[in-house]
């Protein structure tokens, strides 16, 4: 199987939405087919697919799909959660079969949320994800596939991801080649750390930004920290300092927006895009055209 990469595309201030991408995430109710279809209405370049929606009809399918409509796939979500005990069987074969559902979409990103503490051995949890990351990684470069790792904040640290830091995941990824393990750069995760914008010039430098994911961070919090994604601008998140840093380090991909969010899951689908490229348009693509 061979990935075919997904295409690269530089911000268009003619074109604005040209390199916005609609993550399936944030019009969850919605099937595939339905967010591609409110997606390519809407004038939008890509869509980030997450496994859940490609699974209910096969990558095959869902990648002819996003084909017809003219789009790109700019990530898969997610692989990863490889820190449980034992031998890592099952989460290591469910990651190849993400690997290759990614290369059937045609997209180059598979985004890896590497998974929390299975036990209170925090070490011992990164650790494996070292080890089982060095085993994926052979099998996603003979198929054209990058693993993003993603860093997620620390309140997650425990269930979701032991990686935190952008900086911890780029010594994660270090080892390996840049064309086969990269970074997410996801604004709602890692918005706080005072060492951001040395952390995503070293990132650029390294070639190894895989992808761009906007959200605001609420405050206050919803119930549910995971549900506090907000549209942009409804928080408290700086898009022109974060887009401006990841624009001098030389990212010209896709631009996902990804939003957790009850709320605007239970809004109407092809209003939340209209109001999502607007907050786009003013709030992130200048930052990132100047």
């Amino acid at each position: 199987m061979t990935s075919v990469a997904a295409q690269q595309s530089a911000f268009d201030p003619a074109d604005p939405f040209r390199s916005l991408s609609l993550n399936t995430a944030t019009t969850k109710r919605w099937t595939l087919s339905e967010a591609v279809d409110g997606a390519a209405r809407a004038g939008l370049g890509a869509i980030g697919l997450w496994r859940d929606r490609v699974d209910e009809i096969g990558a095959t399918a869902a990648a002819k799909i996003v084909a017809d409509a003219g789009l790109r796939v700019s990530s898969l979500c997610r692989g990863g959660f490889l820190t449980e005990p034992g031998d890592g069987r099952e989460a290591l074969d469910d990651n190849r079969r993400a690997i290759d559902d990614a290369a059937t979409l045609g997209t180059r990103e598979l985004v890896m949320v590497v998974g929390g503490m299975p036990d209170r051995d925090l070490a011992g949890a990164r650790a494996r994800v070292d080890e089982r990351l060095a085993l994926l990684v052979p099998y996603a470069a003979e198929r054209g596939i990058r693993l993003a790792l993603e860093p997620l904040h620390p309140m997650f640290c425990a269930d979701r991801a032991v990686i935190s830091t952008l900086a911890q995941a780029l010594t994660m990824a270090q080892p390996h080649s840049a064309e086969v393990v990269g970074v997410v750069v996801d604004t709602f995760h890692i918005w706080w750390d005072p060492a951001l914008e040395e952390q995503i010039a070293q990132a650029g430098a390294a070639g190894r930004i895989s992808s761009y994911q906007v959200c605001d961070w609420l405050n206050p919090m919803t119930a549910d920290p995971l549900l506090s994604r907000g549209m942009m601008g409804d928080g408290v998140i700086d898009f022109t300092a974060i887009g401006r840093w990841v624009r001098a380090a030389g990212y010209r991909g896709d631009v996902e927006v990804e939003i957790f969010n009850a709320d605007i899951w239970a809004g109407d689908g092809r209003a939340v895009i209209e109001t999502m490229k607007q907050r786009y348009r003013d709030l992130v693509l200048p930052a990132l055209v100047d």
